[in-house]
């Protein structure tokens, strides 16, 4: 650890989408991603395969409950030991994982408790892997690098949803679900090797207090103060929990039965998915170009009320085409909104609670907003889509009255470049 911790300066010139160190990062994470989305696919042919509709719903939800009990604590362990370390191990227990069973169903028909334990086995080890990864990019870049880093992972996020199903079903389709659960264990082995070649900063600054060691649970009790009492961090936190706890359901599940309700049919649906889709890879894409905005935290406040207001009328539009162009500012303005929370964050946090704030973060996006899933449904199921479209907005807006109710969130800007530092 001390070797890996001592290569890269603290006035790095190179900007992010020129640092070797960055990139190999990012392949990494890219790999990863993809090597996630075959996984998916690969589980949910096989599920479907050995169970019926019902098992096969109760098999892919199964990653997600070791996921969200174990998360905050993976985040206790990301601080406690070298995240570089954490996401090196748990890529190496993935890879082994799946390419075990891509073994197992060479050689048998997947057994539904097979792919149940897979799950399970799959989301425990991912409630190592978030946080750790969530705490990296502070260790291998420089804080006015980390707009443009948060922008080029979520372009890695958007290529790995595009290309991770066509490769699994391809898989499939070539070789059945042995060859996909294969390929997903090859590209987590890939990540590897990349992983190793990283180069990372000391912990903290000096001068900058660090906190006392103990026990797990009385550094996880730590963490949530720290969150709770920091002026910054503690309003970013809330607001983009509560987004996600408005939008998440209404533009997922909400999304489809809007498009039932309406009869714009499957393309109709494809459409407007593919919309805020580009929405959001065009806000990534605002932010590794650029690597700053302006007035970032009242730009926060405004593209997330943008968000929430276009939520809100989506679902009072007359036509596809005017859903369609919602959807793309939606996206857009809900990705400059992420980006920019993940950033102020990142930059404010002191680096040994960046795993537990990491963890909070991701616990909202992965263990509470899945729960408005089955509320959207039936509140749809019972009312339409208008006036539950109409209240998630609302509901979500809330999230702005934190931000501005917040002076230093009105206040906060990304860090400039370094001097030297040259797109």
């Amino acid at each position: 650890m001390a070797t890996a911790e001592t290569a890269l300066p603290e006035s790095a010139t190179t900007p992010a989408h020129r640092d070797g160190n960055v990139l190999r990062w990012l392949a990494a994470y890219t790999a990863s991603l993809i090597g996630d989305s075959v996984y998916f696919v690969a589980l949910g042919w096989s599920a479907q395969k050995a169970a019926g509709p019902t098992e096969v719903g109760l098999i892919l939800a199964a990653g997600a409950l070791p996921r969200a009990l174990l998360m905050l604590g993976g985040g206790v362990v990301a601080d406690r030991i070298d995240p570089r370390r954490i996401v090196l191990g748990s890529d190496t227990l993935r890879c082994l994982l799946i390419l075990s069973v891509a073994a197992a169903i060479a050689l048998t028909t997947p057994a539904l408790w097979i792919l149940v334990a897979v799950a399970l086995a799959f989301g425990a080890v991912d409630a190592l892997f978030v946080p750790a990864i969530g705490a990296l990019p502070p260790r291998i870049t420089s804080s006015d690098q980390l707009a443009r880093v948060t922008g080029m992972r979520s372009l890695s996020m958007r290529l790995s949803q595009i290309a991770g199903p066509p490769i699994g079903g391809l898989a499939m389709g070539l070789g059945g679900a042995a060859a996909a659960f294969t390929v997903a264990g090859l590209l987590f082995a890939l990540s590897l090797p990349l992983l190793l070649t990283i180069r990372m900063r000391p912990l903290g600054s000096p001068g900058e207090e660090q906190p006392e060691p103990g026990t797990a649970w009385k550094d996880l009790l730590d963490g949530l103060r720290y969150i709770r009492r920091h002026r910054l961090i503690g309003p970013l936190v809330a607001a983009g929990a509560i987004c996600e706890l408005g939008l998440t359901g209404t533009l997922s599940v909400g999304m489809v039965l809007l498009n039932a309700e309406r009869g714009w049919g499957p393309s109709g649906y494809g459409w407007i998915v593919s919309s805020f889709g580009a929405g959001a890879a065009a806000s990534a894409a605002l932010l590794a170009i650029g690597g700053w905005l302006p007035r970032a935290g009242l730009m926060l406040a405004g593209t997330l009320f943008v968000g929430c207001a276009g939520a809100a009328a989506l679902a009072l539009v007359p036509a596809l085409w005017i859903a369609v162009v919602l959807a793309a500012l939606i996206g857009l303005s809900a990705g400059i909104f992420g980006s920019l929370d993940n950033t102020l964050i990142q930059t404010a946090a002191n680096p040994a609670y960046l795993g537990r704030v990491t963890s909070v973060v991701m616990l909202t996006m992965v263990g509470l907003a899945p729960l408005s899933y089955p509320l959207v449904g039936a509140a749809i199921g019972a009312w339409g889509a208008a006036p539950v479209f109409v209240g998630c907005g609302t509901f979500a807006s809330l999230g702005v009255a934190i931000a501005l109710a917040s002076g230093p969130v009105r206040r906060a800007e990304l860090p400039r470049q370094l001097p030297g530092v040259t797109a």
